[in-house]
């Protein structure tokens, strides 16, 4: 990877596309710093101290700090993802728009626009929740209609050129440019976090118990990364055999390859579904200004939230990290059923004249397959769910209290290992000298 990297910087239209990216880069973090005009920038800062390990830290570690600083960039990329999985699944659901992905290059054009209004629509409603909710706590002083006005412009705003930037950035740079933008926020709070780690576990200590407990550190966060190489890059490769045939006068056909199923088919789908559907309760409660109540409904949002989770003083909020778990498996299968269809890969396999050896074509491989996918997908769940854990259970027992969990974890690994493939492609590309070359 390293030797790639430095390959990188000897071709110059790759040396331009990297640039690109980098610049990119720093006008998403100048933007993070920008507070919006007319809002208290102190307000959060006090909020956030009382109400630590709160619903919004989940959507703070995604916006890299800049909803805790309320700056122009405070929605960030959220709302695009969430009208990203919004899309995905009402092409399952609405048949004029599985026939637009159908339709090739101009069907997904017309889906991406559709997607881009749905980002905006998204950003603006979120906007126009948060002006409206915490203006009234707060966050606008001597709050009136155009003051509230221009908080919901700055956030639409904002959230629609972080949108462009990142599809800027998969068309002139490298890899995905939204995935570049959300990974870009995460790892900006990495330090941050680090930081915390030292003030509760290092700072103070004996220089014994200091080492020591920062190579515990150390070791959990070297495992969780492995762990997520292991899961990211294994797969079950299902082999495949093509039969021979006459076309013309030339014989067809006879090789041998594989259908490769990946364990972690959904990705971290299923943990940013569960964690939102988890999180939107206390936001709602956080909004309306009732989140410290002391009826059943807010001990069901403190079972909800992810800072009471393995706590040994409240052990009666554990139920929360078993609808957790349950939420990911269940979301994990989901996503698959709607991304991979086993009858549909059955039916081009027969058409194309291939066999899975020992399972005949049709019905039975379509059965063969959903058997092996539930089983991988199960697999893939599991080794989601222990990423997403370890953290919320070092947070509860140990006190850590740091946005960087699995999730992040899961995200930087897949992103960066993306990137790499692409720019490893387009080297072998420009590299590549041909039959024709002496």
């Amino acid at each position: 990877m390293f030797e790639t990297l430095k390959n990188v910087f000897r071709v110059k239209e790759m040396r331009r596309k990297l640039l690109y990216v980098l610049w990119m880069i720093l006008v998403i973090r100048i933007g993070s710093q920008l507070p919006v005009p007319g809002v208290d920038s102190d307000f959060f800062k006090e909020w956030f101290a009382k109400n630590t390990g709160d619903a919004f830290n989940f959507f703070d570690a995604f916006t890299g700090g800049s909803f805790t600083q309320m700056s122009i960039f405070a929605l960030n990329i959220t709302p695009y993802i969430t009208s990203s999985i919004i899309m995905q699944l009402l092409t399952i659901a609405i048949p004029a728009l599985e026939e637009m992905q159908r339709d090739g290059e101009e069907g997904r054009k017309k889906i991406t626009a559709i997607t881009r209004y749905v980002t905006v629509g998204l950003a603006l409603f979120e906007s126009v929740a948060m002006a409206i909710g915490f203006g009234r706590q707060g966050l606008i002083p001597n709050m009136n209609f155009f003051k509230g006005l221009t908080v919901v412009a700055c956030l639409t705003a904002g959230s629609a050129m972080l949108m462009w930037i990142g599809e800027r950035i998969t068309e002139k740079g490298v890899g995905n440019g939204i995935s570049i933008v959300l990974t870009v926020n995460i790892v900006s709070r990495v330090p941050s976090d680090l930081s915390l780690l030292y003030e509760n576990f290092i700072k103070g200590k004996t220089i014994a118990k200091g080492l020591l407990a920062g190579v515990i550190i150390l070791a959990i966060i070297v495992v969780m990364v492995v762990f997520v190489l292991i899961l990211n890059g294994a797969e079950r490769r299902i082999p495949v055999q093509y039969s021979r045939k006459m076309v013309g006068r030339k014989l067809m056909g006879g090789q041998t390859t594989n259908i490769p199923l990946k364990v972690n088919t959904a990705g971290v789908i299923p943990v940013i579904f569960a964690s939102s559907i988890m999180s939107f309760p206390g936001v709602i409660a956080q909004l309306a200004g009732k989140a410290n109540g002391t009826g059943i409904g807010s001990e069901i949002i403190r079972g909800l939230s992810s800072n009471n989770w393995c706590n040994p003083s409240q052990p009666q909020y554990s139920w929360g990290l078993l609808l957790y778990i349950v939420l990911c498996v269940f979301f994990a299968y989901f996503y698959t059923s709607i991304t991979f269809n086993p009858l549909e890969v059955a039916d081009n396999i027969k058409k194309q004249g291939g066999f899975i050896p020992g399972i005949r074509p049709g019905k039975p491989t379509s059965d063969y397959l959903t058997k092996i996918l539930n089983y991988i997908i199960f697999i893939g769940a599991v080794g989601l769910i222990i990423v997403a854990v370890i953290p919320f259970f070092f947070n509860g027992v140990f006190g850590a209290n740091v946005s960087f969990g699995g999730t992040s974890i899961i995200i930087i690994v897949g992103v960066i290992l993306e990137t790499v493939k692409q720019i490893e492609s387009q080297m072998l590309v420009r590299n590549y000298k041909g039959f024709l070359n002496n």
